[in-house]
């Protein structure tokens, strides 16, 4: 089954100095999303040969401050791996005793812990598969 490395997502207090740091060490912006719904900025950077969205490093910025995560988190984020089926991924998975924290209901995107507690997010390479069961009508487990 084809797998593909998307972006390491990384938690940051002070988004100026984040994104100046990884500046220098000869990373580009190369997408900036203002989400004020969310009350959250993410800055994605990459080298400057590899502008296709491969090997990126997220900044997230919550505007509001960090104060609600859990203390594990160390502003670490998550991994993110896009899967060419992710019912069939997510499937394998818990067949294997891995607990499917946020299930794929929209047939897109869903997210796992790995055994050291570290966040995984899984996301369905081209568009979204149909919604189907057992998937569409699970609850998330835990946190992600």
């Amino acid at each position: 089954m084809k797998v593909e490395f998307l972006h390491t997502m990384l938690r940051v207090k002070n988004l100026d100095k984040a994104v100046a740091f990884f500046k220098m060490l000869g990373l580009k912006e190369r997408r900036r999303t203002e989400n004020e719904g969310g009350r959250f900025t993410l800055v994605f950077l990459c080298p400057p040969d590899q502008d296709d969205g491969r090997a990126d490093v997220e900044l997230t910025y919550n505007w509001d401050g960090d104060d609600g995560l859990p203390s594990d988190s160390r502003h670490f984020g998550h991994l993110a791996y896009r899967v060419e089926n992710i019912y069939e991924m997510c499937q394998k998975l818990q067949d294997a005793g891995v607990t499917i924290n946020r299930p794929p209901r929209d047939g897109h995107m869903a997210f796992v812990r790995s055994p050291d507690n570290h966040s995984i997010e899984l996301l369905q390479m081209g568009d979204a598969l149909e919604p189907q069961e057992p998937w569409k009508s699970m609850e998330n487990t835990g946190s992600w």
